[in-house]
């Protein structure tokens, strides 16, 4: 081989070598680049992770949250409604997936369920029967307190004492708190047909177990 084609062997593989040493920056480079982009989004990746996991525990919150408002109102509605209520379960009914009605979140409906079992219809005026079913109770209290203010007198007779003396004083108490009684019983019945206990129907209550009284306690005491 001569010296000329000696020569140009070496600058052939100086360039070869140059070319190489190119190619393997590049390689490295792009290896580089790779792993760097690699971790970004493994990183990202991480971040969406931890990003979910937090949706996740905040809608965990948000159910039990609207789950705790919806029981709070169910037991809100049965003791408003009373037994008719039961005819939809004695618990909580079933979710359930609402009608479409545009963009309303849990929290609007809660709101507005809160705001029918807050509405408290106004009473309904008394009726001539609502008026005689209030007698009816008052007779019935002053029957009660006769009965009351005659046992408590057999009593302290037959004791004898400090009884004898006692138990008729208590006898007339109960006379009196017989149509008393019978007031609140008024206002049950009241409470539950939704009517109003006014003071003309605590009157009737009232002069109806008081006349039943009197004119009972007369009858005995002349019999």
């Amino acid at each position: 081989m001569s010296g000329d084609e000696y020569r140009a062997v070496l600058r052939r593989l100086t360039t070869l070598d140059a070319a190489a040493g190119a190619h393997r920056a590049e390689a490295v480079a792009w290896h580089e680049g790779r792993v760097t982009a690699a971790d970004d989004a493994l990183r990202a990746a991480d971040e969406s992770v931890r990003e979910a996991a937090e949706a996740v525990r905040a809608a965990q919150r948000d159910l039990e949250e609207v789950d705790a408002r919806a029981a709070r109102l169910w037991s809100d509605f049965v003791h408003r409604v009373g037994p008719a209520a039961e005819r939809f379960g004695r618990t909580v009914p079933q979710p359930a997936v609402p009608r479409q009605r545009g963009e309303l979140t849990a929290d609007d409906y809660l709101r507005e369920v809160a705001a029918k079992v807050a509405y408290t219809p106004p009473a309904r005026p008394l009726t001539g029967a609502t008026t005689t079913v209030f007698a009816v109770f008052g007779g019935i209290g002053g029957l009660l307190g006769v009965a009351a203010y005659q046992l408590l007198r057999w009593a302290g007779t037959a004791a004898g004492g400090d009884w004898a003396a006692g138990l008729p004083v208590v006898a007339l108490i109960a006379l009196v708190l017989g149509p008393v009684v019978a007031v609140f019983a008024a206002k049950r019945v009241a409470d539950r047909r939704g009517a109003e206990l006014n003071a003309a129907a605590i009157t009737t209550v009232l002069l109806a177990g008081l006349a039943t009284a009197g004119l009972l306690a007369a009858i005995l005491r002349g019999g």
